[in-house]
């Protein structure tokens, strides 16, 4: 998903994080969130990979907890997908979206992914989507 009115906003890694991630195979500049007027697509390289509709967004807010874990861990539809254990937003879904970790699909209600700029993908999020280009 690519073009003139997608935005990138890169997955947060910390720097100890970033090294070890790309030995194995995650690198930084392969895990991010796309966001355009009708999708959004979060990716850490191979280990995760979700595309839904942006409508189906119906809460964002700011986790105030900073997890120790890094990487792709979920259960029962609740995804953590980071690389820092701050700038992380929770995304809640509706309905229930489709993503694959590690290649394997999985039911995804709740995304929560450590983003660089979270005030930038905060407010993207929440603006009326413009059509067209």
């Amino acid at each position: 998903m690519t073009g003139p009115a997608t935005r990138r906003f890169a997955i947060r890694f910390d720097s100890w994080y970033a090294a070890l991630s790309r030995t194995l195979f995650i690198p930084p500049a392969a895990s991010y969130v796309e966001l355009n007027a009708d999708f959004v697509v979060v990716r850490m390289a191979w280990a995760f990979h979700a595309v839904f509709p942006r409508a189906s967004v119906q809460a964002i807010t700011p986790l105030v907890s900073n997890p120790m874990s890094r990487g792709v861990h979920g259960i029962a539809g609740r995804w953590l997908v980071n690389g820092s254990g701050a700038g992380i937003l929770s995304l809640r879904l509706e309905p229930a979206q489709r993503a694959r970790v590690m290649g394997f699909p999985v039911t995804l209600r709740e995304l929560m992914v450590s983003v660089d700029d979270t005030d930038a993908l905060l407010t993207a999020l929440r603006s009326e989507p413009t059509h067209g280009a």
